[in-house]
């Protein structure tokens, strides 16, 4: 009498509970485009970023129109449309970092990618690919000032590394820092306020009555330590180089870890 070995049945999945183990992950360079959509499909992403592109412009043509014949070069211009930029490009760096929270989408972004730092990578290179697109953007500005003024081509070195890409690239960093660490629009965008304007300016009123504080102030205030990397063709020594890295520590490195920390664990609603 021969016996037959039943099949052997498959485990099944408990009901009610879904398996995903054999889902491919969502490439990188998808999150990364889905990132850069995200900050400039909506209404309010689209009239921001071509709002700092009109200003940069408009602040550039005025320029052109008004500036003495003798300041006109390339590198003032440079300097010009920089500067309107790298005060603008942090905030809406800040808004595609706060906007998961502010408008509570974060916890569908988290469900259909729940590796976070995956996502927060993502979010960082859309941020720094759309941050470049407009310093090319406040390049080509500068240089249709330029020709409109009739300006000479001239431009330092320092100009154009130091205070125009260098600046606008710590821009970047810091609006993504303060955006992780207080993960709330508004609050994030007075931070920054304070960090921009407040701070500067009491720095400056404490060391224009305190020697000892002039003197400290760039190695514990970001702003004032900067100030090197605007000085034309200047070289940062030894000491303006050190004042760059302990006071960007203090006001760069420590908000983007402890942001990242928090983010990394924060509960999406």
């Amino acid at each position: 009498m021969s016996t037959t070995t039943p099949p052997v049945q498959p485990a099944s999945t408990p009901a009610g509970t879904l398996d995903v183990s054999a889902t491919q992950r969502v490439p990188f360079g998808r999150l990364v485009r889905v990132e850069l959509r995200k900050s400039l499909d909506t209404r309010a992403g689209r009239w921001f970023a071509g709002s700092i592109i009109a200003l940069c412009l408009a602040i550039v043509l005025i320029t052109a129109f008004a500036a003495p014949d003798a300041a006109q070069d390339f590198g003032f211009f440079l300097s010009v449309s920089g500067a309107t930029l790298g005060y603008f490009l942090p905030i809406l760096l800040i808004l595609m970092v706060t906007s998961e929270w502010s408008q509570r989408t974060g916890l569908v972004t988290f469900t259909l990618e729940p590796h976070r730092a995956r996502v927060v990578g993502a979010k960082f290179c859309a941020g720094l690919l759309l941050g470049l697109g407009l310093i090319v953007v406040a390049f080509a500005i500068g240089a249709l000032g330029n020709v409109i003024a009739g300006g000479t081509w001239d431009v330092e070195t320092g100009v154009l590394v130091n205070g125009f890409i260098v600046a606008n690239l710590i821009g970047i960093l810091l609006g993504f820092a303060i955006g992780m660490l207080l993960m709330n629009s508004p609050a994030a965008i007075v931070a920054y306020f304070i960090y921009t304007l407040v701070l500067p300016i009491a720095v400056g009123i404490l060391g224009a009555f305190q020697e000892w504080f002039a003197d400290l102030a760039p190695w514990i205030e970001f702003n004032t330590a900067q100030a090197s990397l605007f000085e034309g063709d200047a070289v940062p020594t030894g000491e303006e180089l050190g004042q760059l890295l302990v006071s960007g520590f203090i006001w760069l490195v420590v908000p983007f870890a402890v942001g990242l920390w928090r983010l990394l664990r924060a509960e999406p609603k």
